[in-house]
């Protein structure tokens, strides 16, 4: 029996509700840099978890300057948008990370997100406190989503798991699949309430899908007995 003690959680599409947040952001930011959010739509929908100015950085280019100043305008209309409310969590999402955190498991939640629209959600959501711990891309030296550098960033600075087999992985995104493949984890779940189906998911490496994140508690148990 493998104990998992490591839980790294997706936020947008995982754990919080996104209803589309992301595309509008994304619409605005392109809005105000003057280019067409129509020839970027389909990209940013198969990029769906990848760290926003990366996504930025092939949109524009690699036009540096131009991709920080969309980012900006993302991170901006996204908080805008967190501020009016209309921001809420995957129903069921709280208790299932504070039924994990019970058991004695380590919950780290994770964002291809800025630090700022990451704390802007958290509390938004009342959620400071509801996981161990939080990371974005800057956090684990700027790379997000598919690389694994913020599973492994919690695998260590938690020293929640002995090996890195004891990780969980989930998320609603191809990216986060294979970001959890490329960690080691042990379990790398995909959840529908997000991004991409189950095709897409499976095809890159998840190792179960479930309906939702509140299936989890009772997946790790289910593969610990």
């Amino acid at each position: 029996m493998t104990d998992m003690n490591l839980i790294v959680l997706d936020m947008a599409g995982t754990t919080v509700a996104d209803d589309g947040l992301v595309e509008r952001a994304f619409t605005a930011a392109a809005e105000r840099l003057g280019e067409d959010p129509a020839t970027m739509i389909d990209h940013v929908r198969a990029t769906m978890g990848e760290s926003k100015i990366s996504v930025f950085r092939h949109l524009l280019g690699g036009d540096e300057t131009r991709a920080r100043q969309a980012n900006l305008a993302f991170e901006e209309a996204y908080g805008a948008l967190v501020a009016e409310g209309l921001i809420a969590p995957v129903p069921g999402a709280a208790a299932a990370i504070a039924e994990l955190r019970g058991q004695g498991r380590t919950v780290v939640l994770t964002t291809g997100f800025a630090r700022a629209t990451q704390d802007a959600i958290l509390d938004a959501l009342g959620w400071r406190d509801l996981a161990d711990l939080t990371l974005c891309p800057a956090d684990a030296g700027g790379r997000g989503r598919p690389y694994p550098d913020m599973v492994l960033a919690a695998f260590l600075r938690t020293g929640a798991a002995a090996d890195v087999r004891q990780t969980v992985v989930a998320g609603d995104t191809s990216y986060d699949m294979l970001s959890g493949v490329r960690a080691g984890a042990g379990i790398v779940a995909g959840v529908l309430t997000g991004a991409h189906d189950k095709a897409a998911l499976t095809a890159h490496g998840a190792t179960h899908v479930l309906g939702s994140v509140t299936g989890l508690p009772a997946l790790i148990r289910e593969y610990e007995s």
